[in-house]
C-alpha cells in the first residue's frame, strides 16, 4: 500500500506531504484544481518520462518521493533480479533537475528508469478513463483472466518455457543460416583441400627440387666444366698433376742440401694427394650425373605445380601450403559438426516446444476456468451497478502461434440490453458501460484474491454514473478496500461519502510568489460533510445538502 507521498516543486504544487491509510481513500476537487497533478507525480515514480515543464520553479529541482508497504506481495525475487536489497518498506524517489537530468532511487540506491517501471507494475494499478478503453483489447482481457485464475506461477512457468523455446529457435535459425552459407563455400573449399591433398606435398621438397632442377637443366655445361677440370689437372703434357709430380722430383733431388726442403716436399706431396682426391670426386660426380629428359620434365612440372599453388594461395613455401591444407581440413570437419549441432538443436527445439505446449494447454484450462467464474460473477455484480440486463461471455480460441502470453485469443462478448446480440466490447459498450464493467471485474478480482494486491487507483472511472448507481459504485469500492488499498479520484459525492479518508485538492494564489499553487489536505469529519454538500449543491452548500451529506456518510 501507498503509505505516504511527498511532492516538491512539481507543476502547481510547491510542497505537500500526504499520509495515506490502508483502505478506501478519495481525492476530490474542482476541475483544474490539480487532481491530475497527483497522478502525474505518481507517474514519475513509475518510470514515466520527465518533462521540464513539470518544474514549478525552473531554478529548483523537483522531488517526488513515496513510501510503500510491500510486505506480503512476494516481491523478493524481483529485487534479487534487479540486484537490490529487499525491505518491506519501499522508498521510491525521483528527482528532476533544472538541467533536464533525471535521477531515480529505490531505498536510496540509484536505479535506471526501467527498474522503476518494473517495480511500479507490481505496486500500483492505475485505471483512468483512457485505460478503461484498454478493456476492449484481447491482451488486456487475457490479463484479466490470468489475474482471476490466481495462478501466477503457471503463467511465469509458461513464459519461462516460451523464452527458452524462442531462444533455441533463434539459435536453430542462426545455425541453419550458417549451414546455408557453408554449403555455398563447401564445394570450393573441398576443391582447394583435395587439390592440396592430391599434390602430396612434403615440407622441404621445394628446395631439393630446385637444386635438382638446377643440375638437370645444366647437365651439359656441368659435364663440360668437369672435363675441362680433368684436362687442366691431369693432362698428359701440361696437366697440374704432372707438373706437381715434376716439381716434387726437383725438390726431392736437392732435399739433402737444405734442412727445410724435405718439409716443402711433404707439403707439395699433400697438395698432390688433395688434387688427386678432388679429381676423383669430380669423376664420381660426373659419372653419376646422367641427363634424363623424363626426370627433368617431371622435376620441372612438380616445381611448376608448387609455384602455381603458392601463387594461388599467396604464400611462399610448401610448409605454408601444408598449414593451409590442415586449416581447410579443419573447416570441412567443422561443417560436418555444424550439421550435428543443427540436429541436436532441432531435438532441443522439439523438446522445448512440447514443454511449452504442455504448459500452454494448462494455461488455457486455467483461463477457461477463470472465464467461467467471471461469467458467473460479473452479471450479478453489474446488476448492482444498474446494468441488470447485461450479459458477458468469454470466448477463448486458439491463436495462430504461441506468444509470450500463451496460445489463446481471448474475446469478451457483451451486451447491456435484454435480447441484444453478444458482440465484441469495442462494438457495443459505451464509455460509461466500460467503466462499470471495469469496476465490476476489479471488484471480482479483489474478492477472489487470497494474498494482498497492489494499490489500485481509479481516476474518475465513475464517469457516466450518477444517483443510486454512484452509491453502488461507492459501496463496491469500499468492499474492494477490504483486500486492497483503493484510491479514487472522483467528482461524485456518493462515492466520496463511502471513503474512510478524504483529501481535497484546491488551488489559490500564493502571496509570497504571486503565482497559483495547488494544495492537497486531508478533510476532517465536518469538513467532509461540507465538501460533499458542496459537491451535491453549491458553494456555500444549502442546509438540505448538508443534511444529505451527513446521511450519505452515515450510510
Amino acid at each position: 500500500m501507498l503509505k505516504s507521498l511527498h511532492i516538491e516543486n512539481y507543476a502547481l504544487i510547491q510542497m505537500t506531504d500526504v499520509a495515506f491509510e490502508s483502505d478506501f481513500v478519495v481525492i476530490t476537487g474542482e476541475t483544474g484544481a490539480g487532481k491530475s497533478i497527483i497522478l502525474g507525480a505518481l507517474g514519475l515514480l513509475l518510470g514515466q518520462r520527465a518533462d521540464l515543464q513539470a518544474l514549478g520553479d525552473k531554478e529548483k529541482k523537483c522531488v517526488v518521493e513515496a513510501l510503500f508497504d510491500i510486505s506480503g506481495l512476494g516481491l523478493q525475487h524481483l529485487f534479487e533480479e534487479q540486484e537490490l536489497d529487499y525491505d518491506d518498506q519501499l522508498l521510491v524517489r525521483r528527482e528532476l533537475l533544472p538541467s533536464g537530468k533525471s535521477r531515480a532511487f529505490v531505498n536510496d540506491t540509484p536505479v535506471q528508469l526501467p527498474v522503476l517501471k518494473t517495480l511500479g507494475e507490481h505496486i500500483i494499478d492505475i485505471h483512468s478513463q483512457h485505460q478503461t478503453i484498454t478493456l476492449t483489447g484481447s491482451t488486456f482481457q487475457t490479463q484479466i483472466l490470468d489475474n482471476l485464475s490466481g495462478d501466477g506461477k503457471l503463467l511465469a512457468d509458461y513464459q519461462h518455457s516460451y523464452r527458452e523455446y524462442a531462444a533455441l529457435k533463434r539459435q536453430l535459425e542462426h545455425l541453419t543460416e550458417q549451414e546455408a552459407q557453408s554449403r555455398k563455400e563447401q564445394d570450393y573449399l573441398r576443391f582447394l583441400y583435395d587439390e592440396l591433398c592430391q599434390a602430396k606435398l612434403i615440407d622441404g621438397e621445394q628446395e631439393e627440387l630446385e637444386e635438382e632442377a638446377g643440375l638437370l637443366n645444366n647437365t651439359e655445361s656441368i659435364k663440360q666444366a668437369f672435363e675441362a677440370v680433368a684436362t687442366l689437372c691431369d693432362g698428359e703434357d701440361d696437366g697440374v698433376v704432372a707438373r706437381l709430380v715434376a716439381a716434387k722430383g726437383q725438390l726431392s733431388r736437392i732435399a739433402s742440401y737444405q734442412k727445410d726442403l724435405p718439409q716443402l716436399e711433404e707439403r707439395l706431396n699433400s697438395s698432390l694427394i688433395e688434387l688427386r682426391d678432388i679429381l676423383s670426386e669430380v669423376s664420381s660426380i660426373d659419372d653419376r650425373l646422367v641427363f634424363s629428359p623424363e626426370r627433368q620434365q617431371m622435376v620441372n612440372e612438380r616445381l611448376d605445380m608448387i609455384y602455381r599453388l603458392e601463387k594461388k594461395h599467396n604464400v611462399e613455401t610448401v610448409g605454408a601450403l601444408l598449414v593451409l591444407q590442415a586449416e581447410f581440413g579443419d573447416r570441412l570437419e567443422g561443417m560436418g559438426s555444424l550439421a550435428d549441432q543443427i540436429r541436436q538443436t532441432m531435438e532441443q527445439v522439439d523438446a522445448a516446444y512440447k514443454a511449452m505446449q504442455q504448459l500452454g494447454e494448462q494455461l488455457t484450462k486455467a483461463r477457461a476456468k477463470a472465464a467461467t467464474m467471471l461469467e458467473q460473477q460479473v452479471v450479478p455484480t453489474l446488476a448492482l451497478l444498474g446494468m441488470k440486463e447485461s450479459r458477458l461471455s468469454v470466448a477463448i480460441t486458439a491463436a495462430a502461434d504461441y506468444s509470450l502470453t500463451g496460445h489463446d485469443n481471448v474475446t469478451f462478448l457483451f451486451n447491456a440490453n435484454r435480447g441484444g446480440e453478444l458482440r465484441e466490447l469495442s462494438k457495443v459498450a459505451s464509455g460509461g458501460e466500460l467503466s462499470r464493467l471495469m469496476l465490476a471485474i476489479k471488484s471480482i478480482n479483489c474478492a477472489s484474491q487470497t494474498t494482498p494486491m497492489p494499490t489500485i487507483i481509479f481516476d474518475e472511472i465513475d464517469t457516466g454514473v450518477s444517483g443510486d448507481i454512484s452509491i453502488a459504485v461507492g459501496n463496491m469500492m469500499r468492499r474492494m478496500a477490504s483486500t486492497s488499498q483503493i484510491i479514487a479520484i472522483t467528482h461524485l459525492p456518493q462515492i466520496a461519502a463511502k471513503a474512510s479518508q478524504h483529501f481535497k485538492v484546491s488551488k489559490a494564489v500564493d502571496s509570497s510568489s504571486d503565482r497559483t499553487v495547488s494544495q492537497m489536505r486531508r478533510l476532517q469529519h465536518e469538513e467532509r460533510i461540507v465538501e460533499i454538500a458542496v459537491m451535491l449543491s453549491s458553494n456555500p452548500p444549502t442546509d438540505a445538502a448538508l443534511q444529505t451529506a451527513r446521511e450519505l456518510i452515515g450510510m
